[in-house]
C-alpha cells in the first residue's frame, strides 16, 4: 500500500510542478498574442486531449516533465522574406505578427521565457506559506550552546542572533548547518546582535562525526501567524536558493558525487521514506512534509531551467539576450540546430541520472 501511496504522491507532486511552469508559460504567450499549439503534461504517447481555439491540450502516459508548444516558423524554410521584415525585431508592430513565436515583440518572448521559472517560484512561496504559517520558522537566534565548543570558546551567549557567516546573511537556523556542509572553510566570521549591539567573532569549526559544528541549538519558534508569514516565507524560498547553488558548487568541486544527484527515481524514493517515517505523526505531518518536497523541487525547477544550456528556457533565453544586444535575430536554422543538439545531450543526461537511480538501489 506504501507503494501505492508513493506514487500517487509522487505524480500528484511533480504533475502540479509542471502544469504551474507550463501554464506561467501558456498565460503569458497568450497575453502577448502568441499562438499555443500545444499544452501538454507528461512524455510519451498521448492518452487523452481535447482541442480548444486551436490548441491542444494533452496528457502523455508518462508524468515527466511537459511541454508548451508555441506555433512557430520552419527553421529551415527559406528565410529571405524573414530577413527582409527583420530591419528592427525590437518594434512592436501593435500585435500584427499572426501569432508566431518569432514574430511577436522581443519583450513578449523574453516574458514568455521567463515565466515558466517565475511561476515555480511564486507557487514555491505559496507552499512556504503553508509550511510556515502551520509550523513556524526558527530564526537565527541561539537557544542552548554545547559546552566547550566554538560558539562558546568564542564568548557567544545563549539569546545571541546570527546575522551573517563570512558575509553572507543569515536568516534560518538551518542557514547554519548548510554553511558548516557547504563551506570550504572551517574558519568563520560570524556577525551576531546582542541586546542591540553588532559583535563579530572569529571561530574555527570543529569537526565531530563526519560534521562540522559551531555548536549552538535553536531556540524557540517565531509564530508566524500574522503578518511575519510573508517575511518568514520568503526566507525558506531564499533558503533553497541558496542551498540549490551552494549544491552546485559542491558538485562541480567533487565534494559531492553522482549518488547526490536525484532524478524522478530518486525523488520517488525520498517521497516513499518521508511517507513512512512521517506517518506515524498523522496525515497532517505527512502532508506538511510533502509539501515541503514539493516547495524544495519547485524552486529547484525553476533554476535547472534558467541553466543556460540549449533546450532549456535559460538556453531560449540567451538568443533572446543576443538579439536584443545585436539587434538582429539570430539565424533560426543555427538556433534550432544548437538547441537538438542540447535536447539530445539532456535526454542522455537525463538517462544516467535515471540508469543511476536504478542502480542505487542494487548497490546498497
Amino acid at each position: 500500500m506504501s507503494v501505492v501511496w508513493t506514487i500517487l504522491s509522487f505524480i500528484i507532486i511533480f504533475s502540479v510542478l509542471v502544469v504551474v511552469h507550463e501554464f506561467g508559460h501558456f498565460i503569458v504567450a497568450k497575453t502577448n498574442g502568441i499562438h499555443v499549439k500545444e499544452f501538454g503534461v507528461g512524455m510519451g504517447p498521448k492518452l487523452v486531449g481535447v482541442s480548444k481555439n486551436g490548441t491542444d491540450y494533452v496528457l502523455r502516459a508518462l508524468p515527466f516533465g511537459g511541454a508548451c508548444v508555441f506555433d512557430e516558423e520552419d527553421p529551415f524554410d527559406d528565410e529571405e522574406d524573414e530577413a527582409k521584415k527583420e530591419e528592427n525585431p525590437l518594434k512592436d508592430d501593435e500585435k500584427s505578427y499572426g501569432g508566431k513565436f518569432s514574430d511577436a515583440p522581443l519583450a513578449g518572448r523574453i516574458a514568455t521565457v521567463l515565466a515558466g521559472p517565475v511561476f515555480n517560484v511564486l507557487l514555491g512561496f505559496l507552499l512556504a506559506f503553508i509550511i510556515v504559517g502551520t509550523c513556524g520558522e526558527y530564526d537565527c537566534t541561539i537557544g542552548k550552546l554545547m559546552e566547550g565548543m566554538p560558539a562558546e570558546k568564542a564568548g557567544m551567549q545563549e539569546g545571541d542572533r546570527i546575522l551573517s557567516i563570512n558575509g553572507e546573511k543569515v536568516y534560518l537556523f538551518s542557514e547554519i548547518s548548510l554553511h558548516a556542509l557547504a563551506d570550504r572553510t572551517d574558519n568563520w566570521e560570524v556577525k551576531y546582535e546582542r541586546n542591540g549591539e553588532v559583535h563579530v567573532v572569529n571561530v574555527t569549526l570543529q569537526e565531530m562525526d563526519g560534521g562540522k559544528y559551531l555548536g549552538v541549538l535553536s531556540g524557540d519558534k517565531v509564530n508566524c501567524r500574522n503578518i511575519k508569514i510573508f517575511e518568514y516565507s520568503w526566507y525558506e524560498v531564499r533558503y533553497w536558493f541558496v542551498a540549490t547553488f551552494k549544491s552546485f558548487g559542491m558538485l562541480f568541486t567533487g565534494r559531492l558525487t553522482k549518488d547526490d544527484v536525484a532524478g524522478p527515481v530518486g525523488m520517488a524514493h525520498v517521497i516513499g521514506e518521508t511517507i513512512n517515517e512521517t506517518k506515524q505523526y498523522g496525515v497532517l505531518t505527512v502532508i506538511i512534509n510533502l509539501v515541503d518536497i514539493a516547495m524544495l523541487l519547485s524552486v529547484n525547477l525553476a533554476i535547472m531551467n534558467l541553466l543556460p544550456f540549449p533546450a532549456l528556457d535559460g538556453g531560449r533565453l540567451v538568443f533572446l539576450i543576443a538579439e536584443l544586444i545585436l539587434r538582429r535575430k539570430v539565424p533560426r536554422k543555427f538556433e534550432a540546430i544548437v538547441t537538438l543538439v542540447g535536447f539530445g545531450t539532456l535526454m542522455l543526461l537525463m538517462v544516467l541520472v535515471l540508469v543511476n537511480d536504478v542502480s542505487r538501489f542494487f548497490r546498497k
